[in-house]
């Protein structure tokens, strides 16, 4: 339990009335018990406080707290920053015995940091080094080479590739699998994709078998980069597949070999990167937004949900549809497609049957 004014400080935001009353975790407002606090941060909550029984709760600038029947309050400028340290302050983190398991497989050249933890099942590789205050769940596979920095949370059934370099403040969600070999094939003679390309058709003949080409790059990932649920980053074919410090990936989200993502993204759930792409620093892709390969997309660069690009995006520009185009350009189209149907109505009864006295076509 922490008091108000504690909890005010960790926000740093400001506190209001009864500062030493403590609470043990946050709630909705209508079902906020006495001991939590409550989240009413904009005035579409206020409802829910009559109903609940908090006793404190963040609130948006301007609310009459008092008048709330509240003893005390955090005021909240910024209401889903603030959300953040909430969370954070009320957090439970995955908890993992201290030491390592007996059942752990590690090479005698790892080198482990201090205050590491490492679950049951866990295998490492030789010349391994991972940071200080490690946190490595059950069943995690690290091959040989591989460098982790401090701090790392890695959670159970993780498969981190040789080779890969991963900076401090690194969290891996279960499933994740960082370094896997890229999706990269070629045909001894000239295939499917490569006649259509050429000429936009297909001529049927049977086809050579495809040949892999193999990765021997890497992975390098930043500093307190996040890697969501069942992603896969794959290595790159000669360079590395490169992920830039601060930036978050989603779950299932996949990016392709030799693809270059910036500093600060955001990748969202189902999001598809292709080989070779390049994201500039601080761009947002939407869930199930799909990066052809080779495309570069600039900084700041939003492609919303279900987009697809498959060009050059430049700086700061918002990027909408399938294929996708300018958010404005998307907007008109979009409304265009929806007049369609009266326009279509409006010709049909404009028309004029022609006679046709001869009776034939």
């Amino acid at each position: 339990m922490i008091t108000v004014a504690e909890l005010a400080e960790a926000l740093g935001a400001e506190a209001e009335g009864a500062l030493d009353l403590g609470v043990s975790g946050a709630a909705e407002p209508a079902a906020a018990r006495p001991d939590q606090i409550a989240l009413a941060m904009a005035p579409a909550f206020a409802e829910g406080l009559k109903v609940g029984k908090a006793r404190a709760a963040i609130l948006w600038e301007g609310a009459d707290w008092r008048g709330f029947g509240l003893e005390a309050a955090i005021i909240a400028p910024r209401p889903r920053y603030v959300l953040a340290g909430v969370t954070r302050a009320f957090d439970t983190p995955p908890r993992l015995a201290p030491g390592i398991h007996p059942s752990a497989v590690i090479d005698a050249t790892a080198e482990i940091g201090e205050d590491a933890r490492i679950g049951p099942f866990v295998v490492i590789g030789a010349n391994v080094r991972i940071g200080a205050g490690a946190r490595i769940f059950s069943h995690v596979v690290i091959a040989e080479d591989v460098v982790i920095g401090t701090g790392a949370l890695i959670q159970a059934r993780v498969w981190i590739g040789a080779r890969v370099r991963i900076g401090d403040g690194f969290i891996a969600q279960p499933g994740a699998v960082i370094g896997g070999d890229g999706f990269s094939y070629v045909s001894p003679t000239p295939g499917v994709v490569d006649e259509a390309r050429a000429t936009g058709n297909i001529t049927p003949r049977e086809r050579a078998a495809y040949v892999r080409i193999n990765s021997l790059g890497a992975v390098m990932i930043g500093d307190d980069v996040e890697i969501g649920a069942n992603a896969c980053i794959d290595r790159g074919t000669i360079a590395d597949t490169l992920i830039g410090d601060g930036t978050k990936i989603d779950n299932l989200v996949m990016v392709g070999h030799n693809v270059r993502v910036g500093k600060g993204c955001l990748l969202c759930g189902h999001t598809g990167i292709a080989g070779s792409a390049v994201i500039g620093d601080r761009s947002v892709l939407g869930g199930r937004a799909s990066i052809a390969d080779h495309a570069v997309l600039g900084s700041n660069v939003i492609i919303t949900g279900n987009a697809a690009v498959s060009g050059h995006v430049p700086d700061g520009r918002i990027m909408m549809g399938y294929p996708g185009v300018r958010r404005d350009e998307f907007i008109g189209m979009f409304k265009a497609l929806r007049r369609l149907p009266r326009l279509l109505a409006k010709l049909d009864s404009a028309q004029k049957s022609v006679s046709n006295p001869g009776g034939s076509d």
